[in-house]
């Protein structure tokens, strides 16, 4: 086990350092130095010599990489001219907003999704199983700020249950989690998307563990249906449910960009979103790192994780 994990941490090291080599090469091919972004357009020639050599911009493209390498070492991901902040304290600031709204939005779809996957199982060819497969597949097929911009029209336009943006006084996570109607449509979005994928894991999941014979032997020993469904079928077929999980973790850090621009919640998917029409390369650059990071980072957790909820399975 200690060795896998130190073989992978190698590759993901590997990974990481070609996502920032190749990432960092485009943009420098889109803008070499983001000096016109800081001083104007029709900055002086030598005003902009000045800012460039004062800030390493003129420097070949593979020393500025090997500083910014140098950087990433002491969790420096460099510094925002548009806004006037260091890039590092921007994603602080965001990240736990991201974080609840993804992890809010993935713990509700696991709650729905798990007894769904394993009813629609137990009751499969049903007219239930049938009419929860096709609404699984039409929201799956659906983009996120499309049903997104359908229940703002239904559920906050037309009903006034929800707002229909999430207000600027939600800050904070303390915030995002007294004030629940705020992020009741974006966790609810980001939560049926969940649901169309997870369910149908599960319900494949389940089917193939119902045949099983550990299965019928439960039910020859005479045990009720809850107690085979519960105590036997239920963890064997949530295996698959960890692979998945471990690749949502990139979601719960870096958040869902269109759900956060379509409802105006601030967080780092917003942040990246903003970045974009600001050439504010930076954040651009730590954002596609820190993705790259975590989703390694995930499949190494799911990969552990699936070693200790099954024996059999060895690394």
């Amino acid at each position: 086990m200690t060795g896998y994990i130190i073989r992978r941490l190698a590759v993901a090291v590997v990974v990481t350092l070609g996502i920032a080599a190749i990432t960092f090469a485009l943009l420098h091919y889109l803008s070499p130095s983001p000096v016109y972004s800081v001083l104007g357009a029709k900055a002086l020639p030598a005003s902009v010599k000045i800012w460039n050599q004062q800030h390493g911009y003129d420097r070949s493209e593979i020393a500025q990489f090997f500083t910014y390498l140098g950087n990433l070492t002491h969790l420096n991901f460099g510094y925002s001219y548009k806004l006037d902040q260091s890039v590092d304290a921007l994603f602080k600031e965001n990240a736990g907003r991201s974080a609840y709204l993804s992890g809010a939005a993935l713990v509700l779809s696991l709650i729905i999704a798990v007894p769904l996957g394993i009813a629609q199982a137990v009751k499969r060819n049903s007219i239930g199983d049938y009419a929860a497969t096709s609404l699984n597949f039409t929201l799956y097929s659906m983009p996120s700020f499309f049903l997104g911009l359908i229940l703002i029209q239904f559920l906050a336009l037309d009903w006034n249950i929800f707002p229909s943006t999430v207000s600027d006084s939600v800050t904070t996570v303390w915030g995002a989690i007294t004030h629940p109607l705020q992020l009741a449509l974006p966790i609810i979005t980001l939560a049926a998307i969940n649901v169309a994928s997870f369910s149908r894991y599960m319900r494949s999941s389940a089917l193939d563990n119902l045949a099983q014979d550990y299965i019928r032997l439960a039910r020859a020993k005479g045990l009720s249906q809850r107690a085979v469904l519960y105590r036997h079928l239920l963890r064997n077929a949530c295996l698959p449910m960890i692979t998945l999980i471990g690749l949502s973790i990139p979601t719960l850090l870096a958040g869902n960009l269109l759900i956060e621009v379509l409802f105006n919640y601030q967080g780092l998917g917003l942040l990246f979103f903003n970045a974009l029409g600001n050439e504010d390369y930076n954040i651009l650059l730590a954002y596609t790192i820190l993705g790259g990071i975590l989703t390694v980072l995930g499949n190494l957790l799911a990969d552990v994780a699936i070693t200790v909820a099954d024996p059999r399975v060895r690394l």
